[in-house]
């Protein structure tokens, strides 16, 4: 038997920061998109790693100051026992402009396709939700 556990913001986020791939969502055209990206955790925010032509780009790109609603997700779940943690960020995306934050980010975070990605995208987290799959005996 397995039970389930809500993880606080701080533990989630801690997880988080321990695993290097998760999912954005965000919307296009009014239909959501979901894209796996590798990420680090600076400061409590979630970045990513985009080039010139992807969809994150361009529409954070054409966002007002409050940035673009979207979700990240990230999990450690076992195949076999299908016990681990899995957690969802959501909050506002931003395009990184500054350029010593920038070569900061490009310096923290090695994309793992072989593409030319001169772009970040920083998520401020509004909501963060977790939970933490155990077994019943432990």
């Amino acid at each position: 038997m397995t039970i389930k556990r809500e993880l606080d913001s701080s533990e989630a986020l801690r997880l988080l920061a321990g695993v290097s791939l998760g999912r954005v969502v965000f919307t296009r055209h009014a239909l959501p998109q979901i894209r796996p990206v590798n990420h680090v955790v600076d400061g409590g925010d979630i970045v990513i790693r985009t080039h010139e032509g992807a969809a994150l780009t361009s529409h954070t790109g054409q966002a007002d100051g409050s940035g673009v609603v979207v979700a990240y997700e990230a999990d450690l779940i076992d195949p076999d026992t299908h016990l681990g943690w899995s957690v969802v960020v959501t909050g506002y995306a931003h395009l990184v402009t500054d350029p010593g934050e920038l070569a900061r980010y490009r310096a923290m975070l090695r994309p793992w396709v072989e593409q030319t990605m001169d772009y970040a995208v920083r998520i401020r987290p509004d909501l963060v939700t977790g939970v933490l799959l155990t077994a019943a005996d432990a």
